[in-house]
């Protein structure tokens, strides 16, 4: 269970999205966040998770690569115990499977499909750092379906 604030903020901005449909309320909210933390300034954990949430409420996909290309690069400056110290149950390595499929996906989208499954095979390669959760399967399904997309093998 997250015991940081802003962790707690951007929990209730991913709910508004996803869990009651409130999309634009959600990337309102991720906006307000992402000036209290200072934008791309503030802790790198914060910047991460916040960026990559910010990206799926966006309604152009170079605005969402753009936000996912944000989350991946604080992600590299994240460090695992900061990770526990903000009481995520994951650790950075758990970060980027998902941080790489979201990019996959973008670049899908923009026709770019060298990089799109270069950012699938990352994914892939880091997919071991996860386990057989809920979380966990979510991801491998995601790989999957965009591994259909792209016509490789899943």
């Amino acid at each position: 269970m997250t015991t940081d604030p802003t962790m707690t903020r951007i929990g209730q901005a991913v709910e508004l999205h996803h869990g009651q449909g409130q999309r634009d309320a959600a990337r309102d909210l991720f906006a307000q966040i992402w000036d209290d933390i200072g934008g791309e300034q503030g802790d790198p954990l914060h910047v991460c998770v916040l960026a990559h949430s910010m990206a799926d409420v966006q309604d152009d996909v170079r605005q969402e690569l753009m936000w996912d290309l944000r989350a991946l690069a604080a992600a590299d400056l994240v460090t695992d115990e900061r990770v526990a110290e903000a009481g995520v149950p994951l650790s950075v390595a758990g970060l980027y499977p998902s941080l790489h499929l979201n990019l996959a996906e973008c670049y899908r989208k923009l026709g770019d499909l060298g990089r799109a499954r270069e950012h699938l095979q990352k994914a892939r390669a880091e997919i071991g750092a996860l386990g057989d959760d809920g979380y966990g399967r979510l991801i491998r399904g995601g790989l999957d379906r965009l591994a259909e997309r792209l016509g490789e093998p899943t």
